[in-house]
């Protein structure tokens, strides 16, 4: 006898994801791109009015274009009169927040339709600012009401961290991975050709993705080598090993409680429950961290969710782990338990060998970045993953900020073990961790816990953090040649300098 289902057990009963790149197609606006998502996504449901019944209308924050109110926007596109509409605000991690959140609402009957979309049209719009036009595309009057916000507003980073150059992610994630790498004891041209062989991975991934913006497979050495079409960004990272926003993509994903997708047609082999879903937020700046290489949030939070779903990290089938630049996908990883920490040999990371991919889409090199809105398509293939694999589970996670805000969700064909969906936020226990304070003041001697180096027609300073006698961070740079050369070919982490009062860091001689 067939296992009876809770009538408001929540399941993504569709999933769509549009893509413009051709420049003779007329380029679409991000409200357009995100409502087309959502009626690609009715259409894969198979059932019917489920967008102009939905209960919310959920938009992730679009930075291509502004709206007033975006939700609105989209909801009058596809017909909607939802009772609630929202919009997030900046952040990878929303999406997945959003959508953990509204499959709570649906299992506590607080709704029984949920539309989650996003688009940007960033390469329409910075094609047409390089030419000195504004796009033609649809304005809200001042008098429309603002939608409901969602997320944390607070600034990523402080004045102090703002100053010193600890501020955009094409600099601090490559601190992460250094910090990460000297953590695994891995020589510098082994840990490159480890990260190169994971994003050539990634790329292998995107050549089979109908949606993928980039589809041509690359190797290791395509990827980790500077070159004229792959300039280096911030050392480790060459271009093609961050994230590429000049996109226009849209996803959408709806989500109903049973009983509202039976109401609306939609065939049973459409269905995928969301089992389990976590959200959690690490020390906000990352001068407080404990280290540069690792999440306690996500770790926490995956171990909650694994736990509600009642599963292990064995258990996942199919993998997307949002993956802006390889520090991420490194340390998302280890957090979660996917791979063992001290595995250095390159296989268990998604490289030649690996038998458990970290991504379904090929990641936001090559699938494509559309800044807060990759976890809404990671999510959207992970759909149709599962769906041809009945039965198998699949994990999907997403990150904001400095590997800040994380949000982790598990779904499968099959319904929740428990019969219900569950969703945790164990704040207070990440909050409670132990912290580092960081002295901006201190002059003397320090001892180098990682270092970058930031380019642009060529090497431009290096990008250090330290660590004082009593333990403070300290941050600082150098535009030294030879120390700039050192931290791109020799381990420093953990050589001794001398940091002056304006931040210059030295080397002590004998390092």
């Amino acid at each position: 006898m067939a296992l009876e289902l809770d009538p408001r057990l929540p399941i993504i009963v569709g999933a769509g994801q549009i893509m413009i790149r051709d420049a003779a197609t007329e380029p679409l606006e991000p409200a357009e791109l995100m409502a087309e998502a959502l009626r690609r996504a009715e259409i894969d449901s198979g059932g019917t009015g489920l967008l102009t019944g939905a209960d919310q209308v959920l938009t992730v924050s679009e930075l291509s274009w502004r709206y007033r109110n975006a939700a609105l926007a989209v909801a009058e596109r596809i017909g909607a009169s939802p009772r609630r509409l929202a919009t997030s605000v900046v952040g990878g991690n929303l999406a997945g927040v959003m959508v953990a959140r509204a499959a709570a609402d649906i299992q506590a009957g607080a709704a029984e339709v949920i539309a989650i979309t996003g688009g940007e049209a960033t390469r329409t719009r910075s094609r047409l600012r390089k030419a000195g036009l504004e796009p033609e595309w649809s304005t809200q009057s001042d008098s429309i009401e603002s939608p409901e916000s969602i997320g944390d507003l607070r600034p990523l980073v402080n004045d102090m961290e703002n100053a010193r150059g600890v501020r955009l992610p094409v600099h601090v994630y490559p601190l992460f991975e250094v910090a990460l790498r000297a953590r695994l004891g891995l020589s510098v041209d082994r840990h490159i050709e480890r990260i190169g062989s994971l994003w050539s991975a990634f790329s292998d991934v995107a050549s089979t993705n109908p949606n993928a913006w980039l589809r041509t497979p690359l190797s290791s050495s395509e990827i980790t080598t500077a070159s004229a079409e792959n300039r280096m960004i911030s050392w480790p990272y060459t271009k093609r090993l961050c994230s590429n926003s000049q996109v226009d993509q849209g996803a959408a994903v709806i989500i109903t409680s049973v009983a509202a997708a039976e109401r609306a047609g939609v065939p049973r082999d459409r269905w995928v429950f969301l089992h389990a879903g976590a959200e959690a937020i690490d020390h906000w700046n990352v001068s407080n961290r404990v280290d540069l290489c690792s999440s306690p949030a996500l770790r926490t939070a995956g171990r909650d969710a694994f736990s509600l779903a009642g599963i292990t990290a064995d258990d996942i089938a199919h993998i997307d782990l949002y993956s802006c630049f390889p520090a991420a996908v490194q340390i998302g990883a280890i957090e979660l338990g996917l791979i063992p920490a001290e595995d250095t040999n390159g296989a268990g990371w998604g490289g030649v060998g690996s038998t458990r991919p970290l991504t379904v889409t090929g990641g936001m090199t090559f699938a494509g970045g559309p800044l807060n809105n990759y976890p809404t398509h990671g999510l959207a293939t992970m759909v149709e993953t599962l769906r041809n694999d009945a039965g198998s589970i699949g994990l999907c996670t997403a990150n904001g900020g400095y590997t800040t805000e994380h949000a982790v969700l598990l779904a499968s064909t099959e319904p929740p073990a428990s019969g219900a969906y569950r969703h945790s936020n164990p704040q207070a226990e990440v909050d409670a961790l132990p912290r580092v304070e960081c002295d901006d003041t201190w002059t003397g001697a320090v001892v180098i816990e990682s270092a970058t180096v930031v380019f642009e027609d060529g090497p431009t300073h290096a990008l250090v953090a330290t660590r004082t006698s009593d333990g403070q961070r300290s941050w600082g740079m150098s535009n030294d040649a030879d120390f700039m050369n050192a931290a791109m070919t020799t381990e420093l982490v953990g050589a001794r300098a001398q940091r002056s009062a304006n931040g210059t860091i030295a080397l002590d001689e004998g390092n």
